[in-house]
């Protein structure tokens, strides 16, 4: 389909944008008419220093194909680096109207194996990636605003199925993305009042961190097929997000891969119980086991899965088939029982 460009003399700074998710985000904002700054720190998986310029050759990308780019290799987790990737955008464009957070990396371990330095390291990048930029963005467009500039400013978030559920052996990767839901709702409601919008996405795609680890379930489908997996399907709607097209959509988080797109509607309050006077810690737990039994389960942690009584070997080889597929970016629909019976809704792929 062909039409106006959704993104013309816009400015977007994409993180993380030298592979994967974040380059096919560049280029898809590109192709709608956006100027882009590329950000990427050119790091390995882990976080250790990469020998490349990632950056760089997507901008040389997007230049080929007659757009308009510039490279910024600064860490984003840093005040001076997020300070200049906001100050590349206005040096470069003269405004800035979206940012897309997607910088991170993968440190996984067990909790019990998880040292320190892994917690803090994956906890810097991905949630203080996404808060440092963010406030330094919504301060240019908060001064924007009270100039009598009102923008209509977009910030796109990454968070992902592991922050929505959790996933087992990366108790730090699920507690900076469920982090990263909370700072997007509370952006959104901070920010509005000067024009800017908030979203989240939870994506599942082919990206390095995937492609190698679980090469058969990542690989790409014979030619003619459409390639579910691929990055390149998330980026529609996060381009959208980042339009002017959006107008009125704030403080929403979207699942999203291949062909697929769900609006996630969070925590809500359940069955409730007020007895107007304080309980003995007796009563409370008779109250809650009550209230329990209304409610409705949980979805599952990616990863586990119960392999107690008749059943279980099955069970467990489900849950393992499940957990593969679960870290390789897949969505796996339920329709059995786990173990004891419990019975989830879905699986949710980490991004």
């Amino acid at each position: 389909m062909s039409g106006p460009l959704l993104c013309r003399e816009r400015v977007v700074i994409v993180t993380g944008a030298g592979r994967g998710l974040g380059r096919a985000h560049a280029l898809a904002y590109a192709a709608e008419g956006a100027r882009i700054v590329v950000n990427d720190l050119g790091v390995g998986l882990d976080g250790s220093p990469g020998a490349d310029g990632p950056a760089a050759r997507v901008v040389a990308e997007i230049r080929a194909a007659g757009g308009e780019a510039v490279a910024h290799a600064g860490d984003v987790a840093t005040t001076e680096g997020a300070v200049s990737l906001v100050r590349t955008a206005l040096e470069s464009y003269g405004r800035l109207d979206t940012l897309v957070n997607n910088a991170g990396f993968l440190r996984d371990r067990m909790l019990v194996n998880l040292d320190e330095e892994d917690w803090d390291a994956v906890l810097r990048v991905h949630l203080k990636g996404h808060f440092l930029p963010l406030k330094h963005a919504a301060a240019h467009w908060r001064a924007e605003a009270k100039a009598g500039r009102t923008p209509r400013a977009r910030v796109v978030n990454t968070s992902s199925g592991a922050g929505l559920l959790g996933s087992l052996g990366q108790g730090n990767y699920s507690a900076a993305k469920s982090g990263i839901i909370g700072l997007t709702l509370v952006a959104a409601a901070e920010l509005g009042r000067y024009g800017v919008q908030v979203n989240a996405i939870a994506p599942a795609a082919r990206t390095r961190m995937t492609e190698h680890a679980f090469a058969q379930a990542m690989a790409a489908p014979d030619a003619g097929s459409f390639d579910a997996m691929a990055p390149e399907n998330v980026s529609p709607l996060v381009v959208w997000l980042g339009a002017d097209a959006s107008a009125g959509v704030t403080g929403r988080v979207f699942e999203t891969e291949g062909g697929r797109i769900t609006v996630m509607e969070g925590w809500r309050p359940g069955p409730g119980a007020d007895s107007g006077a304080r309980r003995s810690p007796s009563e409370a737990g008779a109250t809650a086991l009550e209230l329990l039994a209304r409610a409705q389960e949980p979805g599952a942690v990616y990863g586990a899965g119960g392999a107690a009584g008749a059943g279980g070997e099955a069970a467990d080889a489900r849950s393992r088939r499940l957990a593969r597929a679960a870290f390789a970016g897949l969505r796996v629909r339920r329709s059995q029982p786990l173990g004891g019976g419990r019975k989830p809704t879905r699986a949710q792929p980490g991004g």
